[in-house]
């Protein structure tokens, strides 16, 4: 098993951690110890450790679910000391495998609540991130406040010293920090949202505000929620993959990770308690991160759950087979060069073509094997993030909506949970209950259309997008995806 003991004897061409374990600190606090954070976050703070003077930041990971797979998690981190090998691989097949070492401690937050309290009341963490999903910062979306009336938060502000969400634990750190006299730390969140700092400050000072005035103006006054864009394809893990991993790497890792070679991540330089030094190892600081954020939301994301629901439907499962139908592929490039790319405004030095070709070179990686379902999990969420700009600024200038309507369509569809050649998969959509499902497989075809996914541009006038999607739908039940696609 990978262990601190076995890290002087790991397998020919993999990289162990380059630096002592021993003398790295904790400054850091995560919640959300998936995938995506350990091929991110964790893999760029790695990296940072081995620079000099930066071994006061490494990682505790937080888990908030508890339970059987909770808690298996768990022991499997402790079990490994917080080590996982990351396995890169790029278009041509080529692979790199490194041994990361960055996460110093995992707690489950259910197992010991005061562990984690302890922890971020303590004058070393400097730092608390967060990877919750899209959907996990409990914002209203109509009237863009935290919601207080979900059961979660009302347990928590009934009992604060004991909390269970993430913003319960954050609140009462900060809580305690503020009555030691110690600094506060920053909130730093790397979900895919627009402008996401603002939505985490939202979030926070929100739940702090319904707790203590007080607390909250002590909070909006020294806490700093930093913007940020992070990249990179991080595909799921099962058994198979473990198992091929390892045979790969040699080594007996129960937590692999995989990811394509590309990443990015860019900042605003606002941490109100230090900071590793990310500039040094790639991490872009800048002092507007919506433009690439917009880039990548509505390019890559949007790309990612247009080609992943018209996938589904057609019987793929996996990322790269989607590009490498004509069909799809020219109707991706269509989407992204007639509808995308038209109403973004980029940042400076950011060629939208060039990205455009690196997208499809990135969906081509068969090795990284991305799963459609996994692309399109809590796609309610995500439609409401990726599409909306690009939606309202269509809808703004009377542009043309077939493409964008047929995207809605298809992703509606794929909500069916059946393919065209009769097969069936389960599309993972935990924000939706089922009286929201069942409007999916109404006799109405616009009947899914007050689904949530679609309030981003519902104060707008939709009547010509609606009959579109209508249409669209109607289409792709008569004659099937690849005869309903927009010529």
């Amino acid at each position: 098993m990978l262990k601190e003991t076995t890290l002087n004897h790991l397998p020919a061409g993999v990289q162990a951690p380059q630096y002592r374990r021993a003398e790295v600190g904790r400054g850091i606090v995560h919640f959300g110890v998936g995938n995506f954070f350990r091929a991110h976050e964790a893999w760029y703070v790695d990296r940072c450790l081995a620079l000099p003077g930066q071994s006061a930041w490494g990682i505790v990971g937080v888990g908030l679910n508890g339970g059987r797979r909770g808690e298996a998690k768990a022991h499997e981190f402790q079990q490994q000391d917080g080590l996982y090998s990351l396995t890169e691989v790029a278009a041509d097949g080529a692979r790199r495998v490194s041994v990361i070492g960055a996460p110093r401690e995992y707690l489950l937050a259910p197992a010991d609540p005061e562990a984690v309290l302890r922890r971020l009341a303590d004058p070393g963490t400097r730092i608390v991130s967060m990877t919750i999903t899209e959907g996990g910062y409990n914002i209203n979306e109509k009237t863009g406040e935290f919601r207080l009336d979900t059961p979660a938060i009302q347990a928590d502000l009934a009992n604060p010293r004991r909390p269970a969400t993430v913003f319960g634990y954050v609140v009462e750190g900060l809580r305690r920090r503020r009555e030691a006299g110690v600094a506060p730390f920053t909130v730093l969140s790397c979900d895919n949202l627009r402008s996401n700092g603002h939505i985490a400050h939202t979030a926070f000072v929100g739940y702090a505000r319904a707790l203590d005035a007080d607390l909250a103006a002590w909070i909006n006054a020294n806490v700093t929620f930093p913007c940020s864009m992070v990249d990179r394809i991080t595909p799921g893990v099962d058994t198979a993959t473990r198992n091929a991993l390892n045979e790969a790497s040699g080594l007996e890792d129960d937590l692999p990770v995989l990811a394509e070679d590309f990443s990015q991540w860019v900042l605003e330089d606002r941490f109100c308690n230090g900071r590793p030094a990310l500039e040094k190892v790639g991490v872009e600081f800048v002092d507007d991160v919506a433009g690439y954020e917009q880039v990548k939301v509505r390019m890559l994301n949007a790309g990612h759950i247009l080609l992943g629901a018209l996938g589904l439907l057609l019987g793929y499962r996996y990322a790269h087979e989607t590009v490498e139908d004509a069909d799809l592929e020219r109707f991706a490039n269509a989407y992204w060069t007639l509808d995308a790319m038209p109403l973004i405004d980029a940042p400076a030095g950011v060629d939208l073509d060039v990205y455009r070709r690196r997208l499809l070179s990135r969906f081509s990686n068969r090795a990284v094997a991305d799963t459609l379902l996994r692309i399109c999990s809590d796609g309610a969420s995500k439609v409401q993030v990726f599409w909306t700009d690009t939606v309202r600024r269509a809808l703004a200038r009377g542009h043309d909506l077939e493409r964008i309507a047929f995207g809605i369509a298809a992703y509606l569809e794929m909500l069916r949970g059946r393919d065209e050649r009769g097969e069936t998969y389960s599309p993972v959509e935990p924000t939706l209950d089922a009286d929201q499902l069942a409007l999916v497989n109404a006799t109405d075809l616009a009947a899914a259309l007050a689904l949530p996914a679609f309030d981003g541009w519902r104060d707008m006038d939709t009547t010509a997008l609606d009959q579109a999607v209508v249409r669209a739908r109607r289409a792709i039940r008569e004659h099937g995806v690849r005869a309903g696609l927009p010529r």
